[in-house]
């Protein structure tokens, strides 16, 4: 599979409140050791792309200390490899910034013009699933298209109008996509993954975004749908995207109490999801602390009681203290006789003795990553 992946890791127009402050949203820890990106870039080693961009422009210092050479996802490697792609000046072009999906390929053309590959797969960063990319690869193939998009037929209680709605024919050809359209169209959206000849990306590059057309599938795909060969290829198995609420992030991290879940994100033997390694102890536990239905990373040590939680590495659990339905980030220390209900805590936080946090109803408290209460 001649195929060359670009991963796109996020921007500033998320919900993610003071999670991302500091880093961008691939960046976000989820499930205890891993970051966000690693489901998309491991897919896509999973299925043999060896040859990977990753665009970064907000905040991406902790995104690059995670990635480093590629080495967890085997792509410190002569031939293809991990590339950071950011913003640069130089004297063809002044912007300082990416003004959407088609300007950040557009500016990086170079990358595709020095591959081998013959298609490109478009991913974003921030997305939640496992997937093997080869089935797609053959579809695309097969039907002869221009465009394949990535596409999952969801129950109606999502909010639709965050994300872009697809209508096909008899064949599975795309007829209109709605993108963030307020009014219920269809309940099949885009995933926000494009399959697409690289040939063919260039020309549509070149064509429109001198013009002021930035963004791929809003003002190239979508006005155009009627002269390309645009299919949608329906992917059944548990997806997410964290970046379009706290509360989403939330649910998502919570999932992985569930056993369905972790089967089929983690225990595929073909299709496993890579990380950076980092050489912490096992979790302690220690004899007057209690643990239930929560997922305890490395490192970590507790004294207390925690109740379906998810806890990153080296998490602290003071004697006394009770943590219930919290996501903690790594590093963070929770002293003696704190109780914490319903909360995010990114990294290194420290929780004062006797402290009570709980989040009110819905509301889901976020704790700034560094703080001190």
């Amino acid at each position: 599979m001649r195929v060359a992946g670009l991963i796109l890791s996020g921007s500033t127009k998320d919900n993610l409140d003071k999670l991302t402050l500091k880093r961008t949203s691939a960046a976000v820890p989820v499930f205890g050791k891993y970051r966000a990106i690693d489901f998309t870039l491991s897919n896509m080693v999973n299925s043999g792309i060896i040859n990977v961009g990753v665009f970064t422009q907000y905040n991406p210092r902790s995104l690059m200390d995670h990635l480093g050479s590629g080495k967890e996802w085997n792509l410190d490697r002569k031939r293809g490899g991990l590339f950071i792609l950011q913003p640069f000046i130089s004297p063809q072009s002044r912007k300082m910034y990416y003004e959407g999906t088609a300007d950040a390929i557009f500016q990086n053309l170079t990358f595709l013009r020095r591959s081998y590959e013959d298609f490109v797969l478009i991913g974003s960063g921030d997305h939640i699933y496992n997937m093997d990319f080869r089935p797609l690869f053959k579809y695309h193939v097969k039907n002869g298209a221009d465009v394949t998009l990535l596409t999952k037929t969801v129950e109606d209680r999502i909010n639709f109008s965050q994300y872009g709605q697809v209508i096909t024919d008899e064949n599975n050809r795309i007829t209109q996509i709605y993108e963030k359209d307020s009014e219920y169209r269809s309940n099949k959206i885009f995933l926000g993954v494009y399959f697409i000849n690289k040939a063919f990306l260039m020309e549509i590059l070149y064509a429109n975004v001198p013009n002021g057309k930035f963004d791929l599938l809003k003002d190239i795909i979508i006005p155009n749908l009627s002269r390309m060969r645009v299919f949608s290829y329906e992917f059944d198995g548990y997806w997410k995207n964290i970046k379009k609420s706290v509360e989403d992030y939330y649910n998502t991290n919570m999932d992985i109490l569930k056993e369905e879940v972790r089967n089929e994100l983690f225990y595929s033997p073909e299709r496993k999801i890579y990380t950076k390694l980092k050489d912490s102890a096992p979790p302690k536990i220690n004899v007057n602390a209690e643990v239930s239905n929560s997922f305890v990373s490395d490192g970590c040590i507790i004294n207390g009681v925690v109740r379906n939680s998810v806890l990153s590495r080296n998490v602290y659990i003071g004697a006394g203290s009770v943590i219930e339905d919290c996501i903690v980030l790594q590093g963070s220390y929770l002293e003696e006789g704190s109780v914490i209900r319903k909360t995010i805590i990114d990294k290194n936080v420290r929780i004062r003795s006797g402290k009570k946090l709980e989040g009110i109803g819905n509301e889901i408290n976020v704790i700034e990553k560094g703080a001190v209460l």
